[in-house]
């Protein structure tokens, strides 16, 4: 395989700066519009139609329901990983991804477990919004 070959892969799977949700303005507009709600028990997701042609994650990881700064970065990095192998299947949305209570205490692979259900869950509530 050449190198150009491995850099496009990589670049498939990226979080680019046009996959995240970077502004207040971004995160207001998930909250203000009716977003579409899946809960499961580590994380909720609010759900939005964007405008363009690829969706996009915002994390919430609140110090009030997980203390260690160890530990929300752990369940950031977890979830934007689960996200780069998802995000090509998921319709044009913009996605909240809040973490709640107890989520930390979770192993990695009930983690990605969850993850996946949401990210199919997602598919199938907004698959009309592509």
């Amino acid at each position: 395989m050449s190198n150009k070959a491995v850099s496009s892969v990589n670049l498939d799977y990226g979080f680019p700066r046009s996959r995240r949700l970077l502004t207040a303005k971004d995160y207001k507009q998930v909250f203000d519009n009716k977003p579409i709600k899946l809960v499961c028990p580590p994380f909720t997701l609010l759900v939005i139609p964007n405008h363009s042609e690829q969706s996009r994650l915002g994390l919430i990881v609140a110090k009030k329901h997980v203390k260690s700064a160890v530990k929300r970065n752990r369940l950031k990095r977890l979830c934007r990983q689960s996200f780069r192998l998802a995000q090509h299947d998921l319709p044009a949305v913009d996605i909240v991804l809040l973490a709640r209570r107890g989520s930390s205490d979770m192993t990695n692979t009930v983690l990605f477990e969850h993850l996946n259900r949401l990210w199919s869950r997602v598919q199938k509530k907004c698959s009309g919004y592509s």
